[in-house]
């Protein structure tokens, strides 16, 4: 394949929410002990080395929420996904993280609830009919084809925050309004009725890598949840 075609190729890739392709081809050990404090610090080094638009703290949160669920019995692969709800919708704030070897699998835009706020959200619920996002941590369950589509059930794991999530329909799917052009014409991603949506030619291959008993880690900076969550302490 010539150069020409192969830079192209990495751009749509790009413009499509996967992370630069190189990261998918080359990954650095972390050779710390796996759970240690050690071992986070390097994640997050590395992990930073592909996605610099995630913030540290939010990274280490995640981090310190799937060592919890691992610890619970709740993880069932060694992937991440962080959603950080602090940054408005027009940032690419969902990201994929492979913790086995180290790599930012996808960094894409992500809808919030059309209740939850305009471009930023900032208010979230855990009750049916809210149209709100959820914040918390999650476990994701099987894929299936509905309304929308090729989508995948999120299972909360936090009373009281998001244990609803699996009965309110909070689930993975594309969605037209989440895709990069929504943005380029309209200047913001559309809103959902609660669900994480992504552009819809990101939305198969996304679900297909987090499917089946991955955490999920959706982040805003609400002090009651960060001070009350189980997760989030090291």
């Amino acid at each position: 394949m010539k150069l020409k075609q192969t830079i192209f190729i990495f751009a749509l890739l790009g413009s499509f929410g996967f992370s630069w392709p190189f990261s998918w081809l080359f990954s650095t050990p972390n050779t710390a002990t796996f759970g240690t404090s050690d071992w986070v610090q390097k994640e997050i080094r590395l992990l930073k080395s592909q996605a610099g638009n995630i913030d540290d703290k939010v990274l280490r949160l995640g981090l310190t929420a799937y060592l919890n669920a691992r610890k619970h019995g709740y993880a069932g692969k060694q992937v991440l996904t962080v959603i950080d709800y602090s940054k408005p919708s027009t940032e690419r704030r969902l990201w994929v993280f492979d913790l086995k070897k180290n790599r930012t699998l996808f960094n894409t835009w992500v809808s919030h609830g059309k209740n939850s706020g305009g471009v930023n959200a900032t208010s979230f619920s855990n009750s049916p009919g809210s149209l709100k996002s959820s914040i918390g941590v999650f476990l994701t369950d099987q894929p299936y084809i509905g309304k929308n589509g090729y989508s995948l059930r999120l299972r909360g794991l936090e009373r009281g925050v998001n244990d609803y999530a699996y009965s309110r329909a909070i689930v993975i799917h594309g969605a037209a309004y989440a895709n990069a052009d929504n943005l380029r014409y309209y200047g913001k991603i559309g809103r959902s009725w609660g669900c994480p949506a992504v552009g819809s030619s990101l939305a198969k291959p996304l679900i297909n890598t987090i499917k089946e008993k991955s955490v999920v880690f959706a982040y805003y900076p609400d002090r009651k949840w960060l001070s009350r969550s189980p997760f989030l302490s090291a």
